[in-house]
C-alpha cells in the first residue's frame, strides 16, 4: 500500500517547495473573502446577504479568470519543460488579450444592468438595491486582476510560484487597510459601507497589476518576448482555443454551478439566514481547501513538466499516482482536523464573531461540518482534474468529470430539498458535498487508462 508513496530521494522536499508558496498564495487569497465577509457582517446579516449575492455574478468572473489561468498553465508548463521561451510569451499574449476583453464586457454588464442581474439571483430586492453599488464597481477590479493573474499563473509553470504568493501578499494587506477605511471612514475617509469593499477591491487590483506590469518588463526567469506577446500569431490563438476554452467553460460551468447553489438557498423562506451562514462556511470550507489547491498547482506543473520533457508514458503515470495518493492523504488529515473544531471554535468562537445567530448558526454548523468531511474527496478530484488530466491535455474529459457530478448529483438534490420538499438543513448541506462521491471514482478509472497524455506543444502536423 505505501510502495505508492516511494520516491526519489528529495522528491517530497521539492514538492512542498512548490506547493508552499501557492497554499500561502491560496490562504491569502481565500482570507481576503473572510475579512471582507467579517468587515461587511459588522454592517449586519442584510447587508452580508446583499454582498453574498452581488457575488454570485462576480463569482462567474472569478471563475473565468481561474479558467483563463487554468488553460495557459496546461500551454506553459510543457512549454517550460521544452524551455521554449518564445512560446511562453506567445501563450501568455494570448491569455491576457482573450481573458481581458471577456471580463471588460462582464465588467460593462455589471456596471449597466447590477438590480435586473441581482433580482435574477433573489426573491429579496432589497438585496438586490442594497448590493447594486458593490456590483458596479466589483466587475472592473477583475479586468486587472485578469491580467495580473495570467501573469501568475505563468511564473508558477515556471516554478517560481513565490511571485504569486508576494503579490496577493501585499495586495491582500493593502486591500484590509482599505476596507477598514472606506466601509467604515476611519481616518477622515468617508463611510461607505459596502461601496467601499468594492471600491478597496479595485484599488489592490490595480496594484496588483501595475507590480505584475514592471515585474515582466525585467524578469530574468521568463524575459518576456514583447513582439510576441503582441502579435502570438494564429497558430498560437488556435492552440490555445483548442485547450484552453475547454478549461473556460468548464470553469464557467462549474462558477455557475456554485452561483445557482447561492441562487436556491436565496429562494428558501430563510434565505437571510442561509446566505449568511453560507457566506461565512465558504469562506471557511475554501480555507481549509488550500493546501489541497496549493498540492493540485505542484501537481500540474510538475506532471506538464514531466511531459513536456518527454518522460516516458510509465514513469509520467508513477508520479501521476503519487501525486494524488498524496494530496487525498493530505486531504483525510485535514478533515480530522477541522471537524473536531467545529464544537470547540467555531460555533462558540467563530460564528459568532460573524453575527450569525439563531438558526444561522444550526444552518452554519451544518455546512460547516458537510463541508469538512468532503474534504478527501475534493482534494482528490482537484489534483486529478486541475493537476493531472489538464495537465496532460485531456481538457474533454476534465471538464464532463469536473460538471457531470456538480450539476447532477450536487445542485438537483439541493434544489429538491430545499425549494420542494423544504428539508431541515442537514440534507440540504449533505446534498451540497454530494458531488465527489461521485467524481472521485470516475476521475480514477480515467486516469487509470493513461489515454489523458498528450503533447500540447505540438501541432497535429507536427505529430503526422
Amino acid at each position: 500500500m505505501f510502495k505508492i508513496f516511494q520516491r526519489e530521494s528529495g522528491f517530497y522536499r521539492y514538492l512542498w517547495r512548490l506547493s508552499l508558496p501557492m497554499i500561502l498564495q491560496n490562504l491569502i487569497t481565500f482570507s481576503l473573502g473572510l475579512i471582507d465577509t467579517f468587515m461587511v457582517s459588522q454592517l449586519g446579516n442584510t447587508e452580508m446577504a446583499a454582498v453574498t449575492t452581488a457575488n454570485v455574478p462576480v463569482f462567474l468572473l472569478i471563475s473565468i479568470v481561474f479558467g483563463v489561468q487554468s488553460g495557459l498553465g496546461i500551454l506553459i508548463s510543457q512549454y517550460w519543460g521544452k524551455k521554449d521561451m518564445d512560446g511562453i510569451s506567445r501563450a501568455l499574449g494570448v491569455a491576457s488579450w482573450l481573458g481581458t476583453g471577456i471580463a471588460l464586457l462582464l465588467a460593462i454588464a455589471f456596471f449597466l444592468f447590477p438590480i435586473p442581474i441581482m433580482d435574477l439571483l433573489s426573491n429579496n430586492h432589497e438585496l438586490s438595491v442594497l448590493g447594486a453599488p458593490y456590483l458596479r464597481i466589483i466587475g472592473f477590479s477583475y479586468v486587472f486582476n485578469m491580467l495580473s493573474s495570467a501573469y501568475v499563473s505563468a511564473q508558477r509553470s515556471v516554478e517560481n510560484p513565490n511571485f504569486g504568493m508576494k503579490l496577493f501578499g501585499f495586495s491582500t494587506v493593502l486591500n484590509t487597510g482599505l476596507n477598514y477605511l472606506l466601509i467604515f471612514g476611519k481616518l477622515g475617509f468617508p463611510m461607505l459601507g459596502i461601496r467601499g469593499a468594492a471600491l478597496a477591491t479595485l484599488c489592490a487590483r490595480i496594484s496588483e497589476f501595475l507590480i505584475c506590469l514592471v515585474y515582466a518588463l525585467r524578469s530574468k526567469t521568463i524575459p518576456l518576448n514583447l513582439s510576441a506577446f503582441f502579435r502570438p500569431g494564429w497558430e498560437m490563438a488556435r492552440r490555445f482555443v483548442r485547450y484552453s476554452s475547454p478549461v473556460i467553460l468548464n470553469e464557467i460551468g462549474w462558477g455557475l454551478g456554485n452561483s445557482l447553489l447561492t441562487v436556491i438557498l436565496g429562494h428558501t423562506a430563510q434565505s437571510v439566514e442561509y446566505l449568511a451562514a453560507y457566506s461565512v462556511t465558504g469562506n471557511l470550507g475554501r480555507l481549509s481547501l488550500v493546501v489541497c489547491f496549493g498540492l493540485g498547482a505542484a501537481t500540474a506543473v510538475l506532471v506538464g513538466k514531466a511531459i513536456g520533457e518527454g518522460q516516458t508514458h510509465d514513469q509520467v503515470m508513477s508520479l501521476s499516482r503519487t501525486l494524488l495518493a498524496f494530496t487525498a492523504a493530505v486531504g483525510a488529515a485535514l478533515a480530522a482536523c477541522c471537524i473536531i473544531l467545529v464544537p470547540i471554535l467555531f460555533r462558540p468562537v467563530i460564528f459568532p464573531l460573524f453575527k450569525l445567530t439563531g438558526y444561522s448558526v444550526t444552518i452554519a454548523t451544518a455546512l460547516a461540518v458537510s463541508a469538512f468531511a468532503a474534504i478527501p474527496l475534493h482534494a482528490y478530484s482537484i489534483s486529478a482534474v486541475t493537476g493531472v488530466l489538464r495537465s496532460g491535455g485531456d481538457v474533454i474529459w476534465a471538464t464532463v468529470l469536473d460538471l457531470m457530478p456538480q450539476w447532477l448529483f450536487s445542485l438537483a438534490p439541493t434544489a429538491l430539498f430545499a425549494l420542494v420538499l423544504k428539508t431541515g438543513c442537514w440534507p440540504i448541506a449533505i446534498a451540497t458535498q454530494a458531488e465527489g462521491i461521485l467524481k472521485v471514482p470516475f476521475c480514477f478509472a480515467r486516469i487509470r487508462t493513461g489515454k489523458w497524455i498528450h503533447d500540447v506543444t505540438v501541432s497535429e502536423k507536427e505529430k503526422l
